[in-house]
């Protein structure tokens, strides 16, 4: 019974987590107010997507933006 209450703890946080995941569309307007720049087709090295520009276009951003 114990391992079913840690079992679903894990589940909780695994799923509430992945939530915080997801690439948001928006404008190249959001992603320049959030810290960014569009990028097209992939973001370049050492940067990471933080959301979607437009259907070719990626907002990309520094990893350790503070």
């Amino acid at each position: 019974m114990k391992i079913l209450c840690f079992l679903f703890a894990l589940l909780f946080v695994v799923f509430h987590g992945a939530a915080g995941f997801s690439l948001s569309r928006g404008t190249p307007q959001d992603c320049e107010r959030r810290g960014g720049f569009c990028s097209h087709g992939s973001c370049p090295l050492g940067i990471a997507r933080v959301g979607i520009c437009s259907l070719q276009d990626f907002c990309c951003r520094m990893r350790w933006y503070p």
